[in-house]
Parts: C-alpha cells; structure tokens; sequence
C-alpha cells in the first residue's frame, strides 16, 4: 500500500490546497517567500504542521501508532485525533457557532480516545476533510470578525478569527514537537 503524504500545488502564484502524491510533504512557509494575504500565512502554516504530522505518523512503525511512550498516556493516533477535534471546536463549533454531534469526541473519561475500529488512514482522512473546512472557513471570513456567540466561549466573549488562527498555530507547532519526542523514542522521524 502507497502512503500518501501532502502536498502543496507549487506552481508559482498557486493557491496552497491539499493533495495526494506519494514521498513529498510541504516544505516549511518560509517568512522570505510572498503570500498574498496574512490569511494565506495562517493557512500554509497550519498546511506544513498538518503535513509534518502526518509524515511523521507514517514514518512510525504500525505498533508505535497505539503505543503512548509518556506518563500521560497519550498516542501518536491520539494526538492526530485531537488535532482534527481542536480545529473543529475552535473554527466550526466556536468561530462559526455552529451545532456539531460531539465537540468532544477526541476524549473519553477527560484522556484523548481512539477506538479500536479507527484506523491511521480514516484519521488522516479525516483531519484532511477537516482542513478543508479550515480554508472555507477562513477565507469566507475578515481576520478581524468576532466570533458567534455560544457554549464554546463559556460565558466569554468570542475572540476574532486571527486569535484563533493563532492559537491553532501554536497547538500544532507543540503537539508536533511532542510527537517528534515520542518518534525519536521509537526510533521514527524527527524534525522538519
């Protein structure tokens, strides 16, 4: 079986989008390289971490998926889960108010859970469907607009769209560090 990796378009000018193409994953958004918007900023570099998470999750030997190396427990499979329900929560739940079936679905007695039926590519699968709603999401709305009131906030005022692009930013950036930690204990990749 083929792993599957993503990929930007790299055609000059090209909008950055997922794709599938085996053995590349999107090189770092370096702050040299033009963009056409902050938006755009915001979206290459959730693309790379997305990327980078799920190369390093293909790189691990099948046993180290369900495997938590640390005290706390957590799984590589885990952490990919939780990352797809952290950007939901936070774009479709939070931002956009919307009503969604189980916020919390990525947690079982307050743990990160994966069923037994969930599977490395159903998971990619499904952070990759969740990063097309990211984009929708971003590029309909002003980095400036507040977000709709609701449960999500509990009780707070809504932050502004860029706020939460931001705090995704740094989700990513340190789940993917601690992901690097428990690859290079099972002997898998690291780094960029």
């Amino acid at each position: 079986m083929a792993k599957s990796r993503i990929t930007p378009d790299a055609r000059p000018g090209a909008r950055v989008t997922w794709c599938r193409l085996g053995g590349v994953s999107i090189p770092f958004p370096s702050p040299t390289i033009p963009v056409p918007s902050r938006a755009e900023v915001f979206l290459g570099y959730l693309d790379f971490f997305r990327s980078r998470l799920v190369s390093k999750l293909e790189g691990l030997p099948s046993g180290e998926l369900r495997r938590s190396r640390l005290p706390s427990g957590w799984t590589p499979l885990g952490l990919l889960k939780h990352l797809t329900f952290v950007e939901m929560r936070w774009l479709e739940w939070g931002f956009e108010g919307r009503d969604v079936p189980d916020p919390w679905g990525d947690s079982r007695d307050d743990r990160w859970y994966v069923g037994p039926e969930e599977t490395l590519a159903g998971l990619v699968a499904a952070l990759h469907a969740q990063a097309g709603r990211t984009r929708a999401i971003v590029e309909s709305h002003d980095l400036d607009e507040i977000g709709q009131p609701g449960e999500r906030w509990d009780g707070a005022d809504p932050p502004p769209l860029e706020r939460i692009l931001f705090h995704l930013l740094q989700e990513y950036a340190r789940h993917v560090g601690h992901l690097d930690i428990a690859s290079e204990l099972a002997q898998g990749p690291t780094g960029e």
